[in-house]
């Protein structure tokens, strides 16, 4: 084995990684799109909001709403839940709605069920009841 430094004829692979990013967007009932940004500067992350979570306000003018467009780069740290109560305490104070959600490309289960866990109030509840992931399960036991 070599030393642990580049050599001058030699190539050079870098691995990142990271935990699964989750697109989520909040689309509220105006069309003011400085209320949408407003919001995206108490929620994320780099304006001092939510750690692990970035923002922005954008106009949705085909629909005449406004979006606060998210990046949750870690769900576990910050759920969709907390993140989606800030935005409806703050979009309250504009007296705007939160109209609907959207989660743009694929999401880990985890971070959908931890949320209908806390929006459906479920006492004790766990993955393992869910049938499907059981039986995704039971599929990856026997080969």
């Amino acid at each position: 084995m070599g030393e642990p430094r580049l050599h001058a004829t030699a190539g050079a692979t870098v691995i990142g990684a990271r935990k699964f990013l989750v697109a989520f967007n909040v689309n509220l009932g105006t069309s003011d799109v400085r209320i949408a940004k407003e919001i995206a500067k108490v929620v994320r992350a780099f304006s001092g909001g939510l750690c692990h979570v970035k923002g922005i306000g954008l106009a949705l003018k085909d629909r005449g709403l406004v979006q606060v467009s998210l990046n949750v780069v870690d769900y576990e740290k910050n759920a969709l839940y907390r993140v989606t109560e800030l935005i409806r305490t703050e979009a309250k104070r504009w007296g705007v709605p939160v109209v609907e959600t959207e989660v743009y490309g694929m999401v880990p289960a985890a971070a959908l069920l931890e949320s209908a866990a806390y929006y459906l109030q479920i006492v004790g509840f766990s993955p393992d009841q869910i049938i499907e992931l059981k039986m995704l399960e039971m599929l990856d036991n026997n080969p």
